[in-house]
């Protein structure tokens, strides 16, 4: 295995950190820019039409979809990551984030089967809309990120599905952002449901 910077060279260590953030950064707003805001118009009401909201996802991806879960409890909904040992069965009016970079997770893919079996809704957010994740979807949100599977280095420069998952934790904040201002919340009532047992 390779080592890192010798005692010569630490010193571009500064200067490779700076252009490498940048290069995230960049990617991450020319994404952005490529978002079709229609694709959010639905999500407020779906949001509000469950009685309940259910997150999944595989690796990063699923680390993304655990704080958007607790981003939605902050809301005063009731947020379960799948998974965990306390989340109850999903049943009908229930609505689940499922995220896919390819759409083709297995796990992802049986977990939004079982959830459209119960009689629940999905919502998907993947970076291809013709996949079997989006197929199955009630609603999808296309993040215009390469898939791991299938790197594109004009898209991006980084490794595997980083620049999806990036995107994904933006999305999903950006939702809870908006969602916040419709339903009228303030700050303090969002940190009267912050954890207090930390």
């Amino acid at each position: 295995m390779n080592t890192f910077a010798t005692a010569h060279d630490d010193h571009l260590v500064p200067e490779l950190v700076a252009t490498t953030l940048d290069l995230v950064v960049q990617e991450n707003v020319r994404l952005a820019a490529r978002l079709s805001p229609d694709r959010f118009r639905p999500v407020p009401q779906l949001v509000d039409e469950a009685w309940a909201l259910y997150f999944t996802g595989a690796g990063r991806s699923g680390l993304v979809m655990k704080m958007a879960a607790m981003r939605m409890m902050h809301l005063g909904r009731l947020a379960h990551a799948v998974g965990e040992s306390t989340t109850p069965a999903i049943t009908e009016g229930c609505l689940l984030w499922a995220a896919s970079g390819s759409g083709t997770t297995p796990g992802v893919l049986h977990t939004a089967r079982e959830a459209l079996d119960a009689g629940a809704r999905v919502l998907a957010f993947t970076t291809d809309p013709a996949s079997p994740l989006a197929a199955l979807a009630t609603h999808t949100v296309v993040l215009p990120a390469p898939a791991k599977q299938r790197p594109d280095h004009t898209a991006s420069q980084q490794f595997a599905g980083s620049l999806f998952e990036q995107s994904l934790l933006l999305t999903t904040d950006a939702l809870f952002h908006t969602l916040s201002q419709l339903q009228g919340e303030e700050r303090g009532q969002l940190w009267s449901r912050h954890s207090n047992l930390e």
